[in-house]
């Protein structure tokens, strides 16, 4: 007996496939582009019901929606493995599915409702050592001019605070207490969050230096405002113009890697822990709404496991 090609595999839910695609089209609006990925993706769910035996939606379980979401992350069905991202899609599509056949009347049963897509692996932060922060530093100051303590004092301010890009640019001149008795700088994190994180005396030192030598150079050629950090034609720095600078920042200081305004955020936070930080205070610091997003800093290696073991144990040493 012949095997049975794919559209002929998908015959049992042809008609309500068609139905929904054209619901997706007509009524939800997607574009061709997301329609055509719909499509590949229940075509492929139809296609792996069929072969489970399952004729109609009435006939499928949660088993079988979770058995389509794992062959298409690892092929099993024959098909080409999934991404990530792409599975998440295909789980949107099958979810979506589901639910408009239920809404049509087409069954009372929706298998799907509580299949969520693989979480992604979560990936340890970039960080870079104090030394590579040390070059980092050393290229931004090799700027021309008053460029050099702006820049300069940008990098310090980011590694110093653990702050977010675009807290950093959002600075106005009312948000720095640098001569305080514990020099501070308030932040306004998501949601207009608002948070008082302490300044050490290096970003106070090149702060002191863009402001009083820089910043008032840099304004003469804008028409007047409160940011802290201005671009050359006296305007508040973008957030596309301080990644530039940390970018050129790398270059000059000869620092290996991709480098962004987050690398210095998770560096932060690395250092800090690293030193003997509590993951809360951490937590306070970065302005994260909850611990378990600061937890992964607290993450380690395998080959730090290793070396930890080999220098504490009493056993490891043979």
């Amino acid at each position: 007996m012949a095997e049975s090609t794919p559209a002929e595999q998908e015959a049992p839910f042809r008609a309500q496939l068609t139905e929904y695609l054209a619901h997706l089209g007509v009524e939800r609006g997607l574009s061709e582009h997301t329609l055509a990925a719909y499509r590949r993706d229940l075509r492929r769910y139809a296609a792996f019901l069929a072969v489970r035996g399952r004729s109609g939606f009435d006939q499928v379980t949660e088993a079988d929606v979770a058995g389509y979401v794992e062959a298409v992350r690892t092929g099993a069905d024959g098909g080409h493995p999934l991404s990530a991202s792409s599975t998440s899609r295909a789980v949107v599509a099958v979810r979506g599915w589901h639910r408009f056949a239920t809404v049509e009347g087409h069954t009372n049963n929706d298998p799907a409702a509580a299949v969520r897509p693989p979480g992604a692996t979560k990936r340890l932060p970039k960080a870079i050592a104090v030394e590579e922060v040390d070059k980092l530093l050393a290229g931004a100051s090799m700027a021309e001019g008053v460029l050099g303590l702006r820049d300069r004092a940008l990098v310090e301010v980011l590694y110093g605070t653990g702050a977010r890009i675009s807290e950093v640019v959002g600075l106005s001149a009312d948000d720095l207490e640098l001569h305080a008795e514990h020099p501070s700088i308030r932040l306004f994190g998501k949601g207009r969050k608002e948070r008082i994180v302490p300044v050490g005396r290096y970003a106070v030192d090149a702060m002191d230096a863009y402001l009083i030598r820089s910043r008032p150079v840099l304004a003469q050629s804008g028409r007047g405002n409160s940011a802290v950090f201005l671009n050359q034609r006296g305007n508040p720095l973008s957030r596309q113009s301080a990644w530039a600078v940390l970018q050129l920042a790398a270059e000059r200081g000869e620092v290996a890697g991709h480098i962004s305004p987050h690398t210095l955020r998770h560096s932060y936070a690395t250092h800090l822990l690293a030193g003997g930080a509590d993951v809360r205070v951490v937590q306070e610091l970065l302005g994260h709404a909850s611990v378990t997003t600061t937890q992964i800093y607290t993450m380690v290696t395998p080959d730090t496991l290793r070396e930890v073991y080999a220098a504490s144990h009493p056993r490891a040493r043979g």
